[in-house]
C-alpha cells in the first residue's frame, strides 16, 4: 500500500500526481490577464480605420414598439470604406473605352475598382447590381453614374458579365450613358 502524497499550499503535491487545487492568488492573477487581454483585443478591433478612405454611409432602419404599442424606426447609420468594396464596370455598348471612363470617375471616389470589361451583350440602359450586403454601396454608386434607382439589382449568374460572381458591385454601361461620356 502506497501512501498519498503530501498536500502543499501552492496549489499541487510534492510528487508526481496531478495538482489538487490552484490557489487562490494563482486563480485571480490568470483572470486578471485574461481581462486585460480581452480588453486589449477589442480596443484594437474597434479602432477607427486611419486609412483616409472616404466611407460611404451606410443606413439600417429597426422599429421600436412603445409602451402604447406604437411602433418608432430608428435609423442607425454605420460606414463602410469605398476601398472596401470591389466594383467591376462593364461596357455594354458598341462604344469603345466607356468602362474605363467610368471605372476612373468611380475610382476617383475610392471605390476598389476592379479591371474594366466588356459585357457579353449589348444594354440599351445601364444597370448595378450587387452582391449580398451590397446594396447600399451600388446604391451610391448608381446615384453617381446618373443610374436609377429601379436599375439596381440583386447579382445573380444572368449578369452579362463573364466571372463577376466574385465582386461586390457590378456596373453595366448600358447605351444610356454613352453621352453623359462623351462618345
Amino acid at each position: 500500500m502506497t501512501a498519498e502524497p503530501p498536500f502543499t499550499e501552492h496549489g499541487g503535491s510534492s510528487g508526481n500526481g496531478p495538482p489538487t487545487r490552484i490557489a487562490p492568488v494563482r486563480a485571480f492573477i490568470v483572470l486578471v490577464v485574461f481581462v486585460v487581454a480581452a480588453v486589449v483585443l477589442v480596443a484594437v478591433g474597434t479602432r477607427p480605420s486611419v486609412s483616409g478612405d472616404t466611407p460611404a454611409a451606410v443606413s439600417t432602419t429597426t422599429t421600436t414598439t412603445t409602451h402604447k404599442g406604437t411602433t418608432a424606426p430608428t435609423t442607425t447609420t454605420t460606414t463602410v470604406p469605398h476601398s472596401s468594396v470591389s466594383v467591376v464596370v462593364a461596357n455594354a455598348t458598341e462604344t469603345n473605352a466607356l468602362a474605363a471612363h467610368y471605372s476612373t470617375i468611380l475610382g476617383a471616389q475610392g471605390w476598389a475598382m476592379q479591371t474594366p470589361v466588356d459585357a457579353s451583350t449589348t444594354e440599351a440602359t445601364s444597370s448595378v447590381y450587387y452582391a449580398a450586403g451590397q446594396q447600399e454601396a451600388a446604391a451610391a454608386i448608381a446615384t453617381t453614374l446618373g443610374i436609377k434607382p429601379t436599375a439596381v439589382m440583386p447579382l445573380t449568374t444572368s449578369v452579362p458579365v463573364a466571372g463577376a460572381s466574385g465582386d461586390d458591385v457590378v456596373v453595366v454601361i448600358g447605351s444610356d450613358l454613352v453621352p453623359a461620356a462623351g462618345g
